[in-house]
């Protein structure tokens, strides 16, 4: 499993040509108590950074953008009926949606681990 990072705070982990979407802890610390998600629809196509899910927060709205481009082939439900799991275990049980990557290369262009932290520090 490789996870990726994008400079708005969200990070795809691949698994084969799937990769599961979600927003870094960081994120999600900066957002505060989520109280609503909206997903995108089963079998969307999006292209990198196009917006796919919206979040609120007590603090603010906000937007989770596909990191890559990719048809949407889950999306977890368990967010929208309670989504303090977001901020509980925003990169376990807090995930977004799953998207069948078009383009691996795409992905290996995203920040690693060691990046991303550099980016917040």
């Amino acid at each position: 499993m490789t996870t990726r990072y994008t400079e708005d705070h969200e990070y795809i982990r691949m698994e084969g040509d799937v990769g599961t979407v979600g927003i870094t802890h960081h994120a999600q610390d900066k957002l505060g108590d989520l109280v609503y998600v909206e997903q995108p629809k089963v079998g969307r196509r999006l292209a990198a950074g196009e917006e796919a899910s919206i979040i609120e927060s007590v603090k603010a709205a906000a937007e989770v953008k596909a990191p890559v481009a990719g048809e949407v082939i889950e999306v977890n439900e368990a967010v929208v009926a309670d989504p303090s799991l977001v901020n509980s275990d925003p990169e376990g049980a807090g995930w977004f949606f799953k998207l069948r990557v078009s383009d691996a290369a795409a992905v290996a262009a995203l920040h690693d681990e060691a990046a991303y932290k550099a980016l917040i520090a």
